[in-house]
């Protein structure tokens, strides 16, 4: 009997310790399930963009690339097209803009000038065509050149112009437009009044018009075939009444020989 009575004392005691040590146990395995969470995937960054090869094979920028490339600013457009939050906006001239500047020439500028020339078409900042609506009314923008190196911009219809002082000239096309990288196509070389003073010589005028023949139904076309038309057949009036005239004096004539002779006979 006192074995019993041992037993039913031990044994609940012995459960109740056994379910404290379990419940112990398994305690930091649910906490730890419930603190797991799934963290997302991070998103994918913009495209690199080679602004080299980008230039080699989107048009006739050779030029506007080889001084990119001689200057060693390549790396600088570079760094700021993809390692930059901004983005960059660029405007590449054509081959045959280089070709047409005779005066100033880049050919007489020092290295340093010349490679605040070639920073001079780009802007620290990626900019759609639709931003320099807005760009235009807050004066002109900074460029990667900085300091007094500045771009005066007007929206003109949807014609994005810029004025550099020396040089007007209008976007033409959009070669690469995503950001962070832009493009723009302009038909002369930008000049900055920093390099090259602010003597800028006047703009030529423009060609006068050329003199246009009046086409066939204008009134000056028809006055003109009226008159002619009167003057020919006052020409023929003319060549008529002296015909007549001649023949007026030739049988005056031959009358007076005739009368002569019958006296005669």
């Amino acid at each position: 009997m006192e074995f019993s009575r041992n037993f039913m004392i031990t044994f609940p005691v012995l459960l109740l310790c056994f379910s404290l040590a379990y419940g112990q146990v398994s305690s930091p395995k649910a906490a730890t399930s419930a603190t797991l969470t799934l963290t997302p995937a991070p998103a994918p960054g913009p495209a690199y963009v080679n602004l080299a090869y980008l230039l080699s094979v989107a048009g006739p920028y050779q030029t506007f690339l080889n001084y990119l490339e001689s200057t060693e600013l390549i790396d600088t457009f570079q760094n700021q097209a993809n390692d930059s939050d901004q983005g960059i906006t660029i405007f590449v001239p054509k081959d045959d803009a280089f070709k047409a500047l005779k005066k100033p020439s880049l050919s007489n500028l020092s290295d340093d000038q010349l490679k605040s020339v070639i920073l001079f078409h780009a802007l620290p900042k990626y900019y759609a065509l639709a931003d320099f609506n807005a760009l235009s009314s807050k004066g002109p923008a900074s460029t990667l050149a900085g300091g007094q190196f500045t771009l005066g911009f007007t929206d003109d219809s949807g014609t994005v112009r810029l004025d550099s002082g020396w040089s007007k000239t209008k976007v033409t096309s959009a070669v690469h437009s995503t950001d962070p990288v832009a493009i723009y196509q302009v038909d002369k070389v930008l000049l900055p009044e920093a390099v090259f003073g602010t003597d800028i010589p006047p703009t030529p005028a423009p060609a006068p018009a050329t003199d246009i023949s009046p086409s066939a139904d204008s009134p000056s076309a028809a006055e003109s075939k009226e008159n002619g038309s009167s003057a020919k057949s006052d020409n023929s009036s003319s060549s008529a009444n002296r015909i007549m005239n001649s023949d007026i004096r030739i049988w005056l004539v031959l009358a007076v020989l005739g009368g002569w002779m019958a006296m005669l006979f």
